[in-house]
């Protein structure tokens, strides 16, 4: 008799009414959504911070250079020496006094100007500093050696290649980091959700063969029906618990903005927004990256998210099974994790560092055929455009693993899951499967 719908059952019901999956479920999304809060409060409250800078040039040069802005504004003093700037500065309470030295040549200007200030300054507002001081420097140097800079400034010349594909696909520099993201997104979430709830299920099985349930369940049902349905019913488990979080996280981000007026977009995206109803450039640029939106193989990209993620996570939660049987207590399982580790961690490197360079070249490839890291890479890959008949290749190649695992990781189930008190080695878990 196929016992298998009433394990998963049986096994979803367990996870989804205990305590602590019910709190965690509650209580995650809360504690992120608090988190963010305290986040964007605070950057909040940095961005409405206006500091003043007190501006001494000495050389007369700079003085007029520097703009003003919402969060930053200048105030130039004249006619008095460093120590009096010094003392006004700390009386008005200003963020600090940028001094500039008055001396014969340009170069010796440049690298004499000092930044005195009570705290250790912004690394953004020095460089702020510097890049207006660079820019206006320059420019002075330049037409002390008798060079017209109107002339300079009007002679550039901005590139920016049209990209196109031999099919006359238009494509942009923004193609990459939109495919890029999407197919991190897939990766990483593939990643987390494997050492997550594969970590649930290898506790799961170890709190019942501690407690010696298993032995009445394992007499009425066999270890691959007993293995598969504890994969199965965890990971719906996990699926819902998922589906929570997303739901509960939106309606509490919502209700945050709403009640205690913190944009938990905070400001990076609202100047984003206005820059791109104000400057034509900005405009073009959000342009782009809806045109590298729409060029995405988006069924493509969900129909293999599916299969790619059901099995890679298939794959490995049988693996984290096979643990939890062949071990006591979740200490002694620290061995037999690293080489399951291993591949993952691998895999999301390979993501990285090496797709983003070349998604078609050798070592792309050959790691999203390979099935231990195929998963994550190929995912990585797609969005790139992969040739279906590598990603159907890929696939049953996983599949086909998966299933070996899954006999694999039976033999070592029906046998460890009835020993206890004894820390297995790698020459025992090889006898347990000729068993």
């Amino acid at each position: 008799m196929n016992h298998l719908p009433l394990i998963i059952k049986r096994e979803y019901l367990t996870k989804v009414k205990n305590k602590s999956f019910i709190v965690m479920t509650i209580l995650s999304p809360i504690i992120m959504i608090a988190l963010i809060s305290v986040v964007a409060y605070l950057s909040q409250l940095n961005n409405d911070t206006v500091r003043t800078i007190t501006i001494l040039d000495e050389s007369g040069l700079v003085e007029n250079s520097f703009k003003s802005s919402e969060n930053t504004k200048y105030n130039v003093l004249q006619n008095m020496s460093l120590e009096e700037a010094k003392t006004i500065t700390k009386e008005t309470s200003s963020y600090g006094l940028l001094h500039v030295n008055k001396l014969d040549d340009v170069d010796a200007i440049s690298k004499s100007i000092r930044f005195y200030s009570e705290e250790s300054p912004s690394i953004g507002i020095i460089s702020n500093l510097e890049g207006q001081l660079e820019k206006k420097l320059t420019n002075i140097k330049l037409q002390q050696k008798g060079v017209d800079v109107d002339m300079i400034n009007a002679s550039r010349i901005s590139i920016n290649i049209a990209q196109e594909s031999f099919e006359g696909e238009k494509t942009s520099k923004i193609d990459s980091v939109v495919k890029l993201i999407f197919g991190g997104a897939a990766g990483y979430l593939l990643f987390m959700f494997i050492i997550i709830y594969g970590n649930m299920i290898m506790r799961s099985v170890i709190e019942e063969k501690t407690s010696r349930i298993i032995e009445v369940i394992i007499s009425s049902v066999k270890p691959v029906q007993l293995m598969l349905g504890k994969i199965i019913g965890t990971s719906l488990a996990g699926i819902t618990q998922f589906v929570i979080w997303i739901i509960l996280g939106g309606v509490l981000m919502a209700v945050v903005s709403l009640v205690l007026g913190i944009d938990m977009m905070q400001s990076p995206q609202q100047q984003v927004l206005q820059q791109a109803m104000e400057s034509p450039e900005a405009n073009s640029q959000i342009q782009n990256i809806m045109t590298a939106f729409y060029n995405l193989p988006i069924t493509n990209l969900i129909i293999a998210f599916i299969l790619f993620f059901i099995s890679g996570y298939l794959l490995y939660s049988s693996l984290y099974a096979a643990i939890g049987a062949a071990v006591d207590n979740e200490t002694d399982t620290q061995q037999f994790l690293l080489p399951i580790m291993m591949p993952l961690i691998l895999a999301v490197y390979i993501g990285i560092f090496t797709v983003i360079e070349d998604p078609h070249g050798t070592v792309s490839t050959v790691f999203s055929f390979i099935p231990l890291t195929s998963p994550v890479v190929m995912l990585m890959r797609i969005p790139f455009g992969v040739p279906i008949w590598q990603q159907l290749v890929s696939l049953l190649l996983l599949i086909g693993t998966f299933m070996f695992t899954v006999w694999f990781a039976a033999k070592i189930y029906r046998v460890g899951i009835l020993m206890y008190g004894k820390k297995p080695s790698y020459k025992e878990l090889i006898k347990w499967i000729k068993y």
